[in-house]
């Protein structure tokens, strides 16, 4: 199945505050974090964009990472989140709850646009507006 390219753009922009979110729960070294957002159902189209984003995150100052050795396995690169991610991941959380009830306002026709609300901007549908 072909992801729809604007559905793809919206996975890529979500990617970043996800991979955060799940290092606020505990370090993971990169393929663990491959495989979580796979198995999340739909957030990952590939494997090569996380080892990129978690390079962009690092020099962004909001992840770190430090090499592990454990008996009989191969080092390994764990990353964690600093507190300038969970500050990030905080501001992402409160903007995205307001970005989706909008987005699901408009798409579930619970607001009208300006067009159909004969007004210059967004009312909501259920006040009557």
């Amino acid at each position: 199945m072909v992801a729809e390219p604007g559905l793809t753009e919206l996975r890529r922009g979500v990617l970043g505050p996800c991979v955060l979110a799940l290092l606020e729960l505990r370090p993971r070294f990169g393929l663990e974090l491959v495989r979580d957002l796979a198995a999340a159902g739909g957030l990952l189209t590939s494997d090569g964009t996380v080892y990129p984003l978690l390079n962009r995150l690092r020099d962004a100052g909001l992840v770190t990472s430090r090499w592990q050795v454990a008996e009989g396995q191969r080092a390994r690169r764990y990353y964690s989140i600093t507190e300038a991610g969970k500050q990030s991941l905080a501001a992402f959380r409160a903007d995205w709850a307001q970005f989706s009830a909008t987005v699901g306002g408009v798409l579930h026709h619970h607001v009208t646009v300006a067009a159909d609300a004969g007004q210059g901007g967004v009312s909501d549908a259920r006040d009557g507006c």
